[in-house]
C-alpha cells in the first residue's frame, strides 16, 4: 500500500477513536441530570407576624420561551408556606416582580457570566464551540493531500457518530426585585438616575428622588440543567421547580 494512503487510514482511525471515546466518555459522566440555581445577592427581610404576611406577585417572561411558566408556581409556593397571595398591591406588605429574561439551551461558561452580571447586566448568548486545528508538517507533493484529505473524512464520519451523544445545558436567567412595605411612620428616601442613549452619539440624562413606603432589593438568579442529550421538555419542569423553591424561600 503507498505512503500516502497508509497515512490517511492511520488519521482516520485516530479521529475516530478519539471521538467514540469523548462520545462514551460524556455519557456516562452526563447520564443523570444536574440542575443548579444560583443567586447574585442576597436579600434579608424583617420577619413579618402571618397576619402580615401578604404578598403581590407579578411575573413577566421577555424569553422567547413564553410557555414557562414561573408566576403559577410562585404563588402556589408561597400559598403553601403560609403568606396570603393578594391581586391587589395596595394590600400587600410584600411584593416580588421579577422577568424571565431568557430560557435556552446556552453554556455554562455564560451562565456563569450572566450570573455576575447580577440584576440589569447583560445576557449574552451561548458560547460558540471550540474548534480543533490539526497542524500537518509537509510531506511532499500528494501525500500532504490525501493526509488533509484523510482528517477531513475522519472528522466528517466522527462529527456524524458523536451527533447522537451532547452535552447540553439549559439555562434560565431571572431578575428579580422584592419590595418590603415600612412599618408606620418609617420612610424611605429614594434617588434615581439614568444615562439614555440618544441616537449614535448622544444621550439623555434624567434623576429624580422621593420618598416612598417601599423598601426594594434586587437579585438575578441563573439557573441551569445539564446532561446528555438533554430536551428542553425535560429540562423545563425541574428548572420551574427549582427556580420557584429559590424565589418562594427568599421571603
Amino acid at each position: 500500500m503507498p505512503f500516502g494512503l497508509r497515512r490517511v487510514g492511520s488519521v482516520v482511525l485516530m479521529i475516530l477513536f478519539l471521538g467514540s471515546c469523548a462520545a462514551v466518555t460524556t455519557s456516562i459522566e452526563k447520564k443523570d441530570l444536574d440542575v443548579q440555581v444560583k443567586m447574585s445577592d442576597s436579600i434579608f427581610l424583617d420577619p413579618l407576624p402571618p397576619r402580615a404576611r401578604t404578598v403581590y406577585v407579578e411575573v413577566r417572561n421577555s424569553s422567547d420561551r413564553p410557555d414557562f411558566d414561573l408566576a403559577a408556581a410562585v404563588r402556589q409556593s408561597l400559598s403553601a408556606r403560609g403568606y396570603r397571595v393578594v391581586d391587589d398591591p395596595d394590600v400587600a406588605n410584600i411584593i416580588i416582580q421579577a422577568n424571565v429574561l431568557q430560557v435556552g439551551r446556552t453554556s455554562k461558561s455564560a451562565a456563569e457570566k450572566a450570573l455576575g452580571g447580577g440584576f440589569g447586566g447583560a445576557v449574552g448568548g451561548a458560547a460558540a464551540g471550540a474548534a480543533i486545528g490539526y497542524g500537518l508538517g509537509k510531506a511532499g507533493g500528494n501525500d500532504t493531500l490525501l493526509t488533509l484529505g484523510g482528517a477531513l473524512a475522519g472528522a466528517a464520519i466522527a462529527s456524524v457518530a458523536n451527533a447522537s451523544v451532547q452535552d447540553v445545558t439549559y439555562t434560565v436567567i431571572t431578575d428579580v426585585q422584592i419590595s418590603e412595605r415600612t412599618r408606620d411612620g418609617e420612610l424611605v428616601s429614594q434617588s434615581e438616575a439614568a444615562n439614555l442613549p440618544q441616537g449614535s452619539s448622544g444621550s439623555i440624562s434624567q434623576s429624580s428622588s422621593t420618598t416612598t413606603e417601599w423598601k426594594r432589593y434586587r437579585t438575578r438568579i441563573v439557573g441551569t440543567a445539564n446532561k446528555a442529550n438533554l430536551t428542553y421538555e425535560e429540562a423545563a419542569p425541574v428548572l420551574v421547580e427549582r427556580m420557584t423553591q429559590v424565589m418562594s424561600n427568599m421571603l
